[in-house]
């Protein structure tokens, strides 16, 4: 059975099929020509490029696809007509579909030659303000490519250079010597990386609705011997839990299921929702959206990180001024547990992460 590879080329004339194969279209222009010299003619190519293609073809399909009798027209073989059919019947079957991808690719590729659109990669910790952002975004010819990891892939990304952006979030206040000092400091340096106000958020303990538990604190979670769920190594969520469990004194060993994680927060409130598990860590917004019950047990700033160099590029020049637009913060507002934080404000790295000191002021 061979295997069908699709291509497509941009820019040039559409052709009169759909679809084009050098193949196919070799045999077409030997049939209706008669001859080999006569098709190469017909399609622009040297007599030997054809009778090489055609033979390497044959080579590779291991069927004749033309008839070579002395004196008389070139004529395709059995299988060559075959060939020939079967294309016509897929693209009279799948004309639809075919027509509705090239305009799906022609739309896509039309954001790379519009010098008013722009296009910024993101790595960022799963928030739903963000994909929310990324659809507003869109009306305004700004698309947000984001691939959403843990807090901590994310910084990874933005200082490996496979993104411009990268979004992770701490408490509003993260102490001086906190897991988020230990965690994230390493990460970034002032200087080199400049922070983005974006929003303020809620987390707290997505709960079935009414909370028939009656879970109000991490503490109740070993008390009530509620069936936790957790998020995975290396997400901002993760970092907040243990950092919040430390506060408590409470030994995670003691908490039911802080063994099983799920890769956001959505995941997080559907393994709620569906009963698989009684409580998880994560946002308000998640909870909500599925009509399950929340306790909230902190906020947090979520940013957005970038290079200083990135600054004056385009692309970001037009996420800043969109996220200091009043739509955007309407918007943003209307999510529940969720408000503007300086949206679209270049912060200083030393005043909202108090985990440097310097010798001499204004350093930032």
């Amino acid at each position: 059975m061979h295997r069908v590879r699709l291509n497509y080329v941009l820019g040039g004339s559409a052709g009169t099929a759909p679809i084009r194969n050098p193949l196919l279209d070799l045999l077409q222009a030997v049939r209706e020509q008669g001859s080999i010299s006569a098709a190469a003619r017909t399609l622009g190519l040297s007599y030997r490029h054809v009778w090489g293609e055609l033979k390497r073809w044959e080579s590779e399909l291991g069927q004749p696809l033309i008839l070579w009798e002395k004196g008389q027209a070139a004529r395709l073989s059995e299988f060559g007509a075959k060939l020939l059919w079967a294309e016509r019947q897929a693209q009279a079957r799948l004309l639809p579909q075919i027509e509705a991808l090239r305009a799906d690719l022609e739309r896509a590729f039309a954001v790379a030659f519009d010098d008013s659109a722009h296009v910024l990669t993101f790595y960022a910790s799963h928030d739903e303000a963000l994909a929310a952002l990324r659809e507003h975004a869109r009306s305004e010819r700004l698309h947000l490519d984001i691939r959403f990891t843990g807090s901590v892939d994310a910084i990874r990304a933005l200082n490996e250079g496979r993104c411009t952006m990268a979004g992770f979030h701490t408490r509003l206040a993260p102490a001086p010597d906190s897991l988020s000092r230990r965690t994230y400091k390493p990460l970034l340096r002032p200087g080199q990386h400049k922070l983005i106000g974006f929003a303020r958020r809620t987390q707290g303990l997505i709960v079935a609705p009414g909370n028939p538990l009656g879970l109000h604190s991490l503490a109740d979670l070993a008390v009530r011997e509620a069936r936790f769920i957790n998020r995975v190594r290396g997400t901002g969520t993760r970092v907040l839990l243990d950092e919040l469990l430390a506060e408590a004194g409470i030994d995670p060993a003691v908490v039911p299921g802080y063994g099983r994680e799920e890769p956001s927060h959505a995941a997080i409130a559907q393994a709620v929702a569906s009963g698989d598990a009684d409580a998880g860590l994560g946002i308000e917004a998640s909870a909500r959206a599925r009509g399950l019950g929340f306790v909230p047990l902190a906020e947090e700033n979520y940013y957005l990180a970038c290079l200083k160099s990135s600054l004056d590029q385009p692309a970001t020049r037009a996420l800043l001024a969109l996220l200091a637009t009043p739509a955007w913060q309407r918007r943003l507002a209307a999510l529940p547990g969720y408000a503007p934080m300086s949206s679209g404000a270049v912060l200083s790295m030393s005043r909202v992460l108090p985990w440097w000191r310097f010798a001499r002021r204004g350093a930032a």
